[in-house]
């Protein structure tokens, strides 16, 4: 069959998504993914056939000139409104949600998709996917398979905020009279349908199914979807392991990694990494800090027990480790699970709270705030950390869990059977209509 694998141009985003990608071609299907037109070099350098679309635009750019412009609290986490999901229903509002998709759909995902809703479309007509596999805010893919008939799926890295919170809307909206049931998203996605012949449907934005990285024990789910876990393969892009980390470490070591999004846009750590650096640096541990080279110029000094470097494959550095420090992206506390590693968070924005607190939950880590940490907070969890068998044993158990889910490799027949079951519901449903 063909598959498209769509997405927005985010890196880290599409290094969860490239492993489905390559099972499915290795198992003999035809794979391309499609993006904008910067963004052609990063999936062919995975090995991946790009079809570039639309034009390109960067959110990033605008987040940079507007901070708040994806309406994130002072206190961090989820932007609005998919906030709703770290909330008891009782404290959900209809008018907060329908302000919040308003406020999105303009802000953030007619960036990130209009410029290539026309030309993913066109392809998508020429190409005749069978199974379309979007990134969870890349709406196109949705719009571009429906204009096909194809069958089409979320492929979700994170907490499943967006349908959360579209399921707090949906009960949510049945209780407003008739006449003041706005949908802001149904809107903007039923104006694209129609415009492909189609109409709205909630699977334009929570799919027909979704393919599911996170373990149950750290998700959140919406009633009603349908999920199909897929085991999370780290892959972080071209990588060379140094001959010093192929030799066993002498002493306890402890990775430090804050990840690629935030410095890589033009941001900087929520924690005082020469804060953190200091207060580790008189234990009897290895310290390897993975650091953007913007931040290594910030630092004054380096301990002793510090190895500092740009970049080195998380994979192959958890292998040597004992516990990692990091700020909760889901890559990067995936593949410290996979390791069975004790980890300590400093999570900040995002989804980066709510998967913390999952892993704290769960016994597999301590979580702390990285505007409020001191260097002497970190210091004492990564000292539990170390000597902490109940942590381990909660590190192991995570572990368990992601490998009991289907690698990419055992995800092709059940994704096969997904386009196998959607061409006999249309047919049953042509037959019917006719």
């Amino acid at each position: 069959m063909r598959v498209l694998f769509t997405a927005y141009p985010e890196r880290t985003h599409f290094l969860l998504m490239a492993p489905l990608a390559w099972a499915l071609r290795t198992a003999g299907h035809e794979v391309r993914f499609a993006s904008q037109p910067k963004f052609t070099g990063e999936i062919t350098q995975a090995g991946l056939t790009a079809v570039p679309v639309g034009r390109d635009r960067d959110l990033w750019q605008l987040l940079a000139r507007d901070p708040s412009w994806l309406g994130q609290s002072d206190r961090g986490g989820m932007p609005l409104p998919y906030d709703v999901a770290d909330r008891p229903a009782e404290e959900i509002t209809w008018e907060y949600l329908g302000q919040g998709y308003a406020a999105q759909v303009e802000r953030w995902h007619k960036t990130s998709n209009v410029p290539m809703i026309a030309d993913l479309v066109e392809f998508a007509r020429h190409w005749q996917p069978d199974l379309v596999l979007w990134e969870p805010l890349t709406y196109a893919g949705a719009l571009a398979a429906q204009a096909v008939g194809a069958a089409h799926a979320r492929l979700l890295f994170g907490i499943d905020m967006y349908g959360v919170a579209r399921e707090h809307f949906l009960r949510l909206k049945a209780r407003q009279p008739a006449g003041e049931r706005t949908d802001p998203m149904a809107d903007w996605l039923g104006g694209y349908a129609r415009k492909y012949g189609g109409e709205f449907g909630e699977e334009l934005i929570t799919g027909q199914a979704t393919v599911d990285l996170v373990p149950e024990c750290l998700q959140r789910r919406a009633g009603g979807l349908t999920y199909l876990p897929l085991r999370y393969v780290p892959y972080g892009g071209p990588a060379t392991v140094p001959a010093w980390l192929r030799r066993p470490p002498e002493r306890p070591r402890v990775a430090l990694t804050l990840g690629l999004s935030t410095t890589g846009h033009g941001g900087e750590y929520a924690v005082g990494v020469q804060d953190v650096l200091d207060a580790l640096g008189d234990l009897d541990i290895e310290l390897v800090a993975t650091l953007a080279e913007a931040e290594q110029r910030k630092l004054e000094r380096i301990p002793d027990n510090t190895t500092v470097a740009s970049f080195l494959p998380l994979d192959a550095l958890a292998a040597t480790c004992d516990a990692v420090i990091h700020h909760a992206g889901f890559g990067t506390l995936a593949t410290t699970a996979l390791r069975g590693l004790p980890q300590l968070t400093l999570p900040w924005d995002n989804d980066g709270p709510a998967l913390a607190e999952g892993v704290t939950r769960v016994g597999a880590g301590l979580r702390l705030n990285p505007k409020e940490a001191t260097g002497a907070d970190v210091r004492d969890a990564v000292l539990r950390l170390l000597s902490d068998p109940g942590i381990r044993q909660g590190a192991a158990e995570l572990r368990d869990a992601m490998l009991a889910q289907p690698t990419p490799n055992a995800m092709v027949p059940t994704l096969e059977r997904f386009v196998a079951e959607r061409r006999e519901h249309a047919a049953a449903t042509t037959v019917s209509g006719g």
